[in-house]
């Protein structure tokens, strides 16, 4: 006979391996993964992008690469927050 908690489990399972399949094969085989909000290569790589463009603005002075580095330092800045792809409660309405 099947436990009361044993329902919730396999659905945990399941939205689990539907959510992060990548997390969830590594959590399985013991060698555990950083789950896909705590991956931030994207975030890295674009900051690292948005320095080099500040800075090549910099050395050659052209406001245009300066403008671009700070705009992709803008966008790169969000994609570090682990929370991000949570949806956002506003103010209750009554």
């Amino acid at each position: 006979m099947r436990q009361p908690d044993d329902e919730h489990l396999v659905d945990l399972a399941a939205r689990l391996e539907r959510d992060d399949p990548r997390f969830a094969r590594a959590l399985g085989s013991g060698r555990p993964a950083r789950p896909r909000e705590y991956r931030r290569t994207g975030a890295w790589g674009t900051l690292a992008v948005a320095l080099a463009l500040l800075a090549a603005g910099m050395a050659v002075p052209e406001g245009l690469l300066v403008a671009l580095g700070l705009v992709l330092a803008g966008i790169a800045v969000p994609l570090f927050d682990p929370q991000r792809d949570r949806p956002q409660r506003g103010p209750r309405r009554r």
